[in-house]
């Protein structure tokens, strides 16, 4: 069967294949169909479903592209993944939703669960993003909260993580004390600096529009008209997340996120992520969004390494027990005088 697309004259040919062709190459090894271009024509040669397929790529890459976004190796990769996931949402609807803007740089969800993360933050007053390093859950969170702000559905922003990381205290730390949390607090300053003129953040952080702090300083606070995020939760005992959660106050949101796999609490202390959805649940406004591998927006080695991992960690063998020590054995040797 021999199908035929015609690519409107608004869309340029060299940003839908590529430049040298590659993204035409890249549709060309994921598709089962045959794919030929001549001028503005696309034919696709294949079964039916395998025409279809290939034809729901190209629609969805001409439709990116009437969004006014560059097409580049990952996004037609994330087109293709989440046509094969069945999903009923398009993927050029996924990828084109702007978040916010900064020079010229928009900052959008990437994958289908990132789109319903972004969604739930908009539904929800209390969401937790769970998922490994490289999902968004932080970014996309903080893209989020500066929205927000700039619409003045909050007037603050608060952002927060525990100061814990493995095999350091900070009582150990050289320096002040806002020298010993800096460390602590700098991803998300980085994150800050993406998104908000770094020139304005002494003066809005001086105002108290923006606010960064370890977790401690969150005690005894009741946080009202802001959106606050709560970053690397999985470092958190449960007495700390329910502290936390119990801040919120009239016409704030609070955002959630962590990694479950990656917990650095000392003494084999348990995780406030790990046990909060069992105790949450049931709860309304209560969204908790999972992200997976899949989902990771770094280098794709990233996803990788994240499911090699999981199935190391799957195929772990717990350790033999040690045999139960009985009662001590006498010896028979003669026992010498004045021993």
């Amino acid at each position: 069967m021999r199908t035929t697309i015609t690519v409107p004259d608004s869309v340029p040919m060299v940003g839908l294949l590529g430049s040298g062709d590659e993204l035409l190459r890249l549709v060309e090894a994921e598709v089962a169909a045959d794919v030929h271009v001549r001028g503005n024509e696309i034919a696709i040669t294949g079964l039916p479903a395998d025409n279809a397929f290939a034809v729901g790529v190209f629609d969805e890459l001409i439709a990116l592209l009437g969004t006014r976004q560059e097409l580049r190796p990952d996004s037609v990769r994330r087109v293709i993944a989440m046509l094969r996931s069945g999903d009923s949402e398009r993927p050029a609807d996924v990828l084109s939703l702007d978040i916010i803007s900064r020079r010229g740089r928009t900052i959008r969800p990437k994958t289908l669960n990132q789109k319903r993360y972004v969604d739930a933050i908009d539904a929800n007053t209390i969401v937790f993003g769970i998922g490994p390093a490289g999902t968004g859950k932080t970014y996309l969170a903080m893209a989020k909260a500066v929205q927000a702000l700039q619409t003045k559905q909050v007037n603050r922003i608060i952002l927060t993580r525990p100061a814990v990381e493995a095999g350091e205290r900070l009582g150990f730390l050289p320096g002040s004390l806002s020298e010993k949390i800096d460390p602590y607090l700098r991803p998300l300053y980085d994150a800050l600096h993406d998104m908000v003129d770094p020139e304005s953040i002494p003066r809005l952080m001086a105002a108290g529009t923006i606010e960064v702090a370890p977790l401690g300083y969150m005690r005894g606070r009741s946080l009202n008209d802001a959106f606050v995020i709560l970053d690397e939760a999985q470092n958190t005992t449960a007495e700390q997340m329910k502290m936390f959660l119990t801040r919120l106050g009239f016409g704030s949101k609070f955002v959630v996120t962590g990694d479950i796999t990656q917990v650095d609490l000392p003494g084999g202390a348990q995780s406030g992520l790990r046990i909060v959805r069992e105790i949450l649940d049931g709860i309304d406004d209560v969204h908790f969004s999972q992200l997976t591998s899949a989902d990771v927006v770094r280098h794709r080695l990233v996803g990788d390494i994240v499911d090699a991992y999981e199935r190391w960690d799957a195929t772990r063998q717990p350790a033999p027990a040690r045999p139960a020590s009985g009662p001590p054995v006498r010896s028979n040797r003669p026992r010498r005088q004045g021993s």
